[in-house]
């Protein structure tokens, strides 16, 4: 069975399929419709899909130390903050090409991720989430 992809000029399909198809699903479109959209692209991340039920995510914080960045979760949203503290020096830099500020991430995951592992080694944040099946999801099986 080929698995069809959508684009932008096929959403309207999608979402008739979506809701002649689904029950109970306004709750994940409130969501949808509430995620606040972003111009922010620092620090630069990768999204690596591992396997069906595993996904990394990569962030790059050079000059960042272990004890300056926060991974956490809450309400469904992975944050990673990165908190610099302003050094006041007299050097004169005539080109400034790594950036080093405080920031804010966030990402919306879905109930059936969750963050297995965080590491933070040579510069490169990495969080692996996993997916897991509830109980309530798993095939059963009756006759």
């Amino acid at each position: 069975m080929e698995v069809q992809r959508w684009t932008a000029s096929s959403l309207g399909e999608l979402m008739d399929k979506v809701t002649s198809n689904s029950i109970g699903a306004e709750d994940w479109f409130d969501r949808i419709n509430s995620l606040h959209s972003t111009t922010q692209n620092y620090p630069p991340y990768n999204v690596a899909q591992v396997s069906n039920v595993e996904t990394r995510l990569e962030i790059a914080l050079a000059g960042f130390k272990k004890s300056e960045v926060f991974v956490y979760t809450e309400y469904g949203k992975l944050f990673v903050e990165g908190q610099k503290e302003d050094k006041e020096t007299n050097v004169k830099y005539t080109h400034k090409g790594m950036a080093q500020r405080s920031f804010t991430r966030s990402w919306t995951i879905t109930e059936d991720w969750k963050v297995t592992d965080v590491t933070f080694e040579d510069g490169l944040l990495s969080v692996t989430l996993n997916k897991h099946v509830p109980e309530h999801h798993a095939r059963k099986d009756f006759l």
